[in-house]
């Protein structure tokens, strides 16, 4: 199939109109769209057969669907995303959506999870969708790390970063512990953390302990290993990704295929899988991004559109990024700069925190 932007260039003005009647009639009603109904608001009065020419047309170029039998046409994917790359106006924020998504931002007391929280609540209550907010994993150099024996089954291991920040996970130790092997652990991690976060030492460790597998006992290298691994397994990661207003996208459940896609990214959101992909949908660069059904690689059988954007750190670099996903029939142009808005105040909060 031809570039999008090439097949946009190379329709006529009346199939151009006719392309965005249909768009911007099915992103506000999510049905077909027939052509007396379209007749009615061309610029140029044209028959009702003259548009079902032209929708034929645009049918054949793969920008238009025809769900059911004389039941007017709707928007491929390929469509959405032609409409969404050249013809979509994308408005000015509303005075209205800013000054509530201030007011829940301005309550910026307490923890930066429970200011994300609200963020999400936020967002989901301005758009009638369902939010998506990435929280930013803390990120400093670790100062010390530590085992602690609890019981024979049962251990802490505990983490000091360079700004105060402690983080302790409870773990099953390896069988035959014993206090030797755990501060020998112990003290070959805080060899090689010194300066690092803890997303680079996960990086490192493994390969450090094959080279240096001579340097440490078996006990020892099991105790690294397990000690470690808690941080990827317990849950945390998933915990990152903050889900606000499921409940609207049920609003207007349509079909029951619509239906069905609903519940399809109802079971993604749940298992929030893949939840790093997430913020690599959104490091190519600054600003929003849409992604329209299948493109969506997270949510992808559900068929359903996210809008996202990044936030940043003081320093410009990605830390999280908020979103709002539903059905590809979303108002584009109104969402988009909310998203926006959201995400760079989201980042200037932060960045003043630190």
């Amino acid at each position: 199939m031809s570039n999008p932007n090439n097949i946009l260039e190379d329709l006529n003005d009346r199939s151009r109109e006719v392309f965005r009647a249909v768009v911007e009639s099915y992103l506000e009603s999510g049905g077909p769209v027939g052509s007396r109904t379209l007749t009615r608001s061309l610029s140029e009065k044209v028959s009702a057969a003259t548009v079902r020419n032209v929708m034929q047309d645009l049918e054949f170029l793969g920008l238009l669907d025809s769900p059911h039998v004389s039941a007017g046409r709707v928007p491929t994917q390929l469509g959405l995303r032609m409409f969404v790359d050249g013809l979509l106006e994308v408005g000015d924020l509303n005075i209205e959506d800013r000054e509530k998504i201030d007011a829940t931002l301005g309550r910026n007391a307490g923890d930066v999870g429970g200011m994300l929280d609200r963020v999400g609540a936020a967002l989901s209550g301005v758009t009638q969708g369902a939010s998506l907010v990435l929280t930013p994993k803390h990120e400093a150099e670790i100062r010390h790390i530590e085992f602690v024996s609890l019981a024979h089954d049962r251990a802490l291991v505990v983490l000091v970063f360079s700004d105060g920040h402690v983080e302790n996970r409870l773990f099953t130790p390896p069988p035959g512990q014993t206090p030797s092997s755990m501060r020998e652990a112990a003290n070959f991690l805080n060899a090689l953390i010194e300066g690092k976060t803890l997303s680079e030492v996960q990086r490192q460790i493994q390969k450090e302990i094959t080279a240096r597998r001579q340097e440490i006992d078996s006990l020892a290298h099991a105790m690294i290993e397990s000690g470690l691994a808690v941080w990827e397994d317990d849950g945390s990661e998933q915990a990152r990704l903050i889900v606000r207003g499921r409940a609207n996208l049920l609003a207007e459940p349509g079909a029951a295929e619509e239906l069905e896609r609903i519940r399809t990214l109802f079971d993604d959101l749940e298992r929030k899988r893949d939840i790093a992909e997430f913020l690599e949908l959104t490091e190519d660069g600054e600003g929003v991004r849409i992604f329209i059904g299948s493109e969506n690689k997270l949510f992808s059988l559900s068929g359903s559109s996210l809008v996202v954007s990044p936030y940043m750190n003081a320093d410009r670099k990605i830390i999280g990024a908020v979103g709002v996903i539903g059905p590809t029939r979303l108002n584009y142009g109104r969402i988009v700069p909310i998203v926006d808005y959201t995400a760079q105040l989201v980042g200037k909060l932060l960045s003043d925190r630190s």
